[in-house]
């Protein structure tokens, strides 16, 4: 389907679904085990967000919860058809409940038309927010911010701007405070997929080589999910209410079984941060980090 100003129009009119979850206690953990967590079996601050004793909820959890998981393709627009994740931004309002039953409530909050140069389609970047409720309370629990990058979606009459500028790392020369080095395991992306992202790119090895991977890549967020636990564990001591915010820009993939170092720099409550991947000559897969740490 063409991406015109009339696909456009129908984008801006399409309210994406609430979504409802019950939450439960084993998907709480199926998370934080598809991050990676648990891997020392005899270290009790990370093992209580795999172990229903004392269990606690991680922050980097809100991205996989009443989430409207591929709605751009439900809109019948065209848009969205080769999209990419872009950008990830996650702010905590409350401590992030083990079980319960939470509803996201989602809206389209921008679309950029990056438009047609030299006759290259540009793409598109369409943006969402979603805010997450507890529904016995009403009390909001995070509000997220997603871009998605959509090529080849460009160059139907839309808006050109504004494009958020996005966080300034430090100088290239200032070295990093802290680094944290955390391994995936080979099997990350399929226990990852259980947290309700099925896309087939992370588990299908002939689907993965057919749009030009070697074999299927993590999600994104499963990445987010790390570079999160590499600062939950330097920075705040495996203390989740200390982990205010956290966003970041997807810059390269990451195959499952890799070892990821994220950096950090810390300025008062600020860190700015970044993830590369050492085996591959330190490539950066995610950049211009910036968290909110207490």
């Amino acid at each position: 389907m063409a991406i015109d100003h009339a696909a456009y129009q129908r984008l801006l009119k399409y309210k994406i679904p609430e979504v409802e979850q019950n939450l439960t206690q084993r998907d709480t953990m199926l998370y934080a085990l598809g991050v990676g967590l648990g891997a020392d079996p005899m270290d009790e601050k990370p093992l209580r967000y795999v172990y229903e004793k004392n269990l606690t909820a991680l922050p980097t959890m809100a991205v996989v919860l009443a989430a409207p998981n591929a709605w751009l393709k439900k809109t019948d627009t065209g848009f969205g058809s080769k999209s990419v994740h872009g950008e990830q931004m996650v702010t905590i309002h409350k401590p992030i409940p083990v079980e319960g039953v939470l509803v996201g409530v989602s809206k389209l909050a921008s679309v950029v038309d990056k438009g047609i140069e030299g006759g290259k389609n540009r793409g598109a970047v369409i943006t969402t927010e979603r805010k997450v409720y507890e529904k016995k309370t009403g009390d909001l629990i995070s509000t997220l911010m997603s871009s998605s990058f959509c090529r080849g979606d460009g160059g139907f009459d839309g808006p050109t701007g504004p494009s958020r500028e996005p966080h300034a790392m430090p100088p290239p020369d200032t070295l990093p405070q802290f680094s944290c080095d955390l391994a995936t395991l080979p099997q990350a992306a399929l226990i990852y997929r259980l947290s309700g992202d099925y896309n087939i790119l992370h588990s299908d090895p002939s689907h993965a080589q057919k749009v030009g991977f070697p074999r299927p890549i993590l999600h994104g967020l499963c990445t987010f999910g790390v570079a999160g636990h590499a600062m939950l564990k330097t920075l705040c001591d495996y203390d989740p209410t200390r982990f205010k915010s956290m966003e970041a820009r997807f810059s390269s993939p990451v195959y499952p079984g890799e070892t990821l170092r994220t950096h950090m720099w810390k300025s008062g409550n600020v860190v700015s941060f970044r993830c590369t991947v050492p085996a591959r000559g330190d490539i950066v897969v995610l950049n211009n980090g910036r968290a909110e740490i207490l």
